[in-house]
């Protein structure tokens, strides 16, 4: 298979790239561009690309000068303007326009392929005509374009995660989006073992979350299978996936399950013809109180399991990014970065359908 040359606008923390990776797919980042300082950061962290082929503005790019260098464009254009829970200006949006900018440099760079990716409200803005429009501009490009809506967890992530996925050939090709596979984990197993106190709420977010007309939203949930579809702020406005699980840092005060069987069995140590947990009126407290816990003969107390949200990492697996991925960013810029990224997964298999024949000719 020859290097596939892959340039990427709106490139975020580098989706497509990680599909290229995991893929084993040999190809070379043309350029890369994000107006996000924090996702520079974690951009260059993880990809081998030159500073100079960075760029901070798409309007800055002269897509002249990579003619016929690409072979695959990819980007996906700040979806706020077509979001069904925007305001939804479309077109008219600042942010909306940078789509037109998108499609220039298609008509400049003439790639092979491109992907467009974005909120699966863009078919249905303004009636439909949004849409019209933007295939129309598509097709005069003399691109053939395919469009689907994918959910990430038809493609093996299990998250409620529906977007828009537009395929561009500027040659008639066969083509086909993939078909959806079973679903095989469940959100807990790309769980943490171990987390960080940081990441459990503290009681005004519990009640917040467990309150029953707020857990009959969508968009808050505890301990799903399938998580919901991850956004930029979830993890601080208290809406979206928790976790009941306990914290790292209070694991030491736990009794191991030997331990608590002997504590808890009956007439132990004859101090206590009938053990007892959660009193409410405490066993007198002793100086040698170390040795007692040692002894099992003291206060004992159970304690619930605690809320928490995903951590960045959990985040960052949820959209298909493995751990080697570099995390070099706060926690609040990683929220985010994985809340705007593209699921990885679900590229990897449009990657399969596009270059089909490829993999074929590897195979034999």
């Amino acid at each position: 298979m020859s290097i596939i040359r892959l340039a990427t606008v709106f490139s975020g923390i580098g989706a497509i790239e990680q599909a290229f990776k995991r893929l084993q797919m040999p190809h070379s980042i043309i350029f890369a561009c994000d107006n996000d300082k924090f996702v520079k950061q974690s951009y260059l962290s993880n990809y081998d690309v030159k500073e100079e082929n960075w760029f901070d503005d798409i309007h800055n790019i002269d897509g002249n000068v990579f003619k016929n260098k690409v072979d695959i464009l990819v980007g996906g254009s700040p979806c706020q303007s077509f979001s069904m829970v925007g305001k939804r200006k479309g077109l008219d949006d600042f942010r909306g326009l940078l789509v037109y900018e998108f499609i220039r440099l298609i008509n400049e760079i003439n790639p092979k392929t491109f992907i467009f990716e974005n909120v699966k409200g863009l078919l249905s803005h303004d009636s439909g005509k949004t849409w019209e429009v933007l295939s129309d501009e598509f097709s005069k490009l003399g691109y053939k374009v395919h469009q689907e809506v994918l959910n990430a967890k038809d493609f093996g992530i299990p998250q409620n995660r529906e977007r828009l996925f537009v395929v561009g050939f500027n040659k008639k090709r066969a083509f086909d989006f993939p078909n959806p596979i079973e679903l095989e984990i469940t959100m807990q197993d790309l769980l943490e073992d171990v987390v960080a106190d940081k990441y459990f709420l503290p009681e005004k977010g519990i009640k917040f979350v467990t309150d029953t007309k707020n857990l009959k939203k969508k968009y808050t949930q505890v301990n799903g299978s399938v998580a919901l579809c991850q956004k930029a702020n979830q993890q601080f406005n208290w809406h979206g996936d928790f976790v009941a699980s306990r914290s790292e840092n209070i694991d030491k005060y736990y009794l191991s399950d030997s331990v608590k069987d002997y504590v808890l069995a009956t007439g132990t140590k004859d101090f206590y013809s009938k053990p007892e947990t959660d009193l409410k009126i405490a066993r007198p407290l002793l100086s040698t109180m170390a040795k007692m816990h040692r002894a099992g003969v003291d206060n004992y107390i159970t304690r619930g399991e605690r809320l928490r949200k995903l951590t960045p990492r959990e985040c960052l697996r949820l959209m298909g990014f493995p751990d080697d991925f570099k995390i070099v960013v706060s926690d609040t810029q990683m929220y985010k970065q994985a809340g705007n990224s593209i699921v990885v997964d679900i590229l990897i298999n449009i990657l399969l359908s596009i270059y089909e024949k490829d993999f074929m000719e590897v195979a034999v």
